[in-house]
């Protein structure tokens, strides 16, 4: 089981050490058959997953398991069979298994197929990627017994960690002289501060350089990089004002709006009369209660869209939240007028 962050490279060890695994495989005449198969289950069911290994074991000449019709347990089914026609040892990677409706039954089905002689002339291992470090603690008892794993945590990288994968994507991706060593160590440190992400190093050092390109500069520098960390903030945020809720992105849009106006932090009531404006301005049909609407403004200011103070005016006046902006209002209503002109 890999753990770590986004970007941290668990995908890409684990292709770069299966793929040195099956050369060595290849040298070695007592080693056995080695087949290496990758699934990723973010949005798949159990179902979809097992179907997938046994069309991708099946012959060409085969017909392929059918998507309706059967159950789970049927695809289980062929799959052992499948495994022991090819015989060998099948290691199967599942990346974002913390994803996976049904990951208790995989896991427990996989490890124990041998033992439970639900196969004879196989064996497989199972390798699981995961962003979520707490993923083993939602599997049932029986898979914790069965598994007996080897756990791998990936750390964020460091200042120094980066600046090397940096400098090794830049020596390819730039003519010489092309990129200042001072802007990838900038781009490094940056990311190293943030996240100690890979991918957030590299697209500092790719937005750099179209920075750079559309100013006529022929080399990459610190300027290019400070300009760039802006867009890749304002394009991460966009991203992440995209994934909510269509009311949530509503409330968004009105406390942006209130803003603007200086009339934050509001309060729930007054951030709801503004809400059922900006939702009817839509054409959609506004949420109906007030709890519904607070249910959103605790659940945006957990993900940091919003700050959140309490105040307490004694007997007269209650206990009470106010909001505000965590973030700049005019990324949030030029995001709005992006999804909804789209």
């Amino acid at each position: 089981m890999l753990y770590g962050k986004a970007g941290l490279g668990k995908t890409a060890v684990t292709k770069y050490m299966m793929d040195a695994l099956e050369d060595e495989a290849e040298k070695r005449e007592q080693a056995d058959d080695l087949y290496v198969h990758e699934q990723n289950c973010n949005g798949k069911t159990l179902f979809m997953i097992v179907r997938q290994l046994v069309n991708s074991l099946l012959p060409e000449t085969a017909s392929k398991f059918p998507k309706r019709g059967l159950g789970t347990g049927d695809a289980f089914e062929e799959l052992y069979n499948q495994l022991d026609r090819l015989g060998g040892t099948h290691l199967v990677i599942f990346d974002e298994i913390d994803h996976l409706n049904d990951v208790n039954t995989l896991l427990y089905e996989l490890p124990r197929a041998y033992s439970n002689n639900k196969i004879s002339q196989s064996r497989v291992g199972v390798i699981g990627i995961s962003n979520n470090y707490t993923f083993r603690q939602s599997l049932s008892a029986k898979v914790k017994d069965t598994l007996m794993e080897n756990e791998i945590s990936f750390s964020p990288y460091n200042a120094e960690e980066l600046r090397a994968i940096l400098q090794n994507r830049a020596d390819r991706a730039f003519v010489d002289g092309a990129c200042d060593e001072s802007a990838i160590a900038r781009a490094a440190a940056i990311a190293a501060k943030d996240m100690g992400n890979a991918r957030q190093a590299i697209d500092l050092l790719r937005v750099g350089a179209n920075v750079a390109e559309k100013n006529g500069d022929t080399r990459v520098e610190d300027d290019h990089i400070r300009d760039a960390q802006e867009l890749v903030q304002r394009g991460r945020l966009r991203n992440r004002i995209r994934d909510q809720t269509q009311h949530a992105q509503y409330i968004l849009e009105t406390i942006a709006l209130l803003e603007r106006e200086e009339k934050t932090p509001a309060r729930s009531k007054t951030i709801k009369t503004h809400y059922e404006q900006v939702a009817d301005s839509w054409g959609s049909d506004p949420l109906t209660t007030l709890k519904s609407v607070q249910d959103h403004l605790s659940d945006l200011h957990m993900l940091g869209f919003l700050r959140r103070d309490g105040q307490n005016r004694g007997e007269s006046g209650g206990r009470y939240y106010e909001y505000e902006l965590d973030l700049d209002p005019d990324i949030i209503l030029e995001t709005r007028e992006e999804i909804e002109t789209v």
